[in-house]
């Protein structure tokens, strides 16, 4: 692990409790089977799995864009700061200061990348100077979003998206930003450069961070403690240093083991070998 991407451990206060939820689509289809996660004050926290684990979903029954889809939460509980959110509005979860960045870089591509950013401002009744501080410290974050202010959003990269999305956000002053697959469609590069100014955001900022993520490798670089989901169920956790030395993480989710790099060939019998369900 580079120096760059070392972590100190946050304190244990949390902020966030989803305890043994399930998540049910259009009345029928189950999709999360009693997940629990703790999010503590000021962290980053990994929620890892591959496609279909039920990552998003958990990510949108804690924002509350659940409803959206035609899904809710059946079982269980979800509480920010001890108070109960799993039926709230999803612009009253804003209000309490936790705001999702979806997947997929969602911008509005017709306004110019600043026009972007200010969109994240909406709500705030701070005053403009005050607004116009956090877009300079947004643009400190993001050189390159200042370079492109007044570029098209449609017209800019999938990074430049990316960042513009995550900086929306922050213009929302928020307590906890909930990161959905950060990494998708970017290069290596681009990869690490948007985790290292998550990591600044989190250690400058205060911002803790619960992101959702299928590059199990670099999320746990960066990450305090991570969540494994598999079928809708958390299949084993720790604090992230543990889980990049498990044996089983790194032989199924890292492509690792005692021998060396293994493909996903090598490892067919995973399903069966799994020690944590056993």
């Amino acid at each position: 692990m580079s120096e760059a991407a070392a972590v100190e451990t946050p304190g244990t206060e949390n902020v966030l409790e989803v305890n043994n939820i399930e998540v049910i689509y259009n009345h029928v289809i189950l999709v999360l089977k009693g997940v629990s996660l703790n999010v503590p004050k000021g962290g980053i926290t990994a929620l890892l799995g591959g496609n279909g684990a039920g990552k998003t979903t958990t990510l949108k029954a804690i924002s509350g864009l659940l409803a959206s889809e035609r899904g809710e939460v059946t079982k269980g509980s979800i509480r920010y700061h001890g108070d109960p959110i799993q039926h709230a509005d999803p612009a009253e979860t804003v209000k309490r200061g936790v705001v999702q960045v979806m997947e997929g870089r969602h911008c509005f591509e017709h306004l110019t990348v600043e026009e972007n950013l200010l969109t994240g401002a909406y709500t705030r009744r701070d005053g403009k100077a005050s607004i116009q501080n956090d877009l300079e410290m947004v643009y400190g974050y993001f050189p390159r979003l200042k370079e492109r202010r007044k570029s098209q959003a449609g017209y800019t990269s999938g990074g430049e998206q990316q960042m513009t999305a995550i900086g929306r956000a922050l213009m929302s002053r928020p307590e906890t930003i909930l990161l959905d697959e950060p990494s998708m469609g970017l290069a290596p590069q681009l990869v690490e450069q948007i985790f290292e100014i998550v990591k600044s955001v989190n250690e400058n900022e205060g911002v803790t961070f619960l992101l959702a993520e299928q590059n199990t490798n670099v999320a746990l670089r960066f990450a305090h403690y991570g969540y494994i989901l598999e079928s809708g169920r958390v299949v084993m956790d720790g604090p992230a240093a543990d889980l990049r030395e498990n044996q089983d993480v790194k032989e199924f989710y890292l492509g690792m083991s005692d021998e060396g790099r293994k493909s996903f060939r090598d490892v067919r019998s995973y399903r069966r070998r799994k020690r944590w369900l056993s």
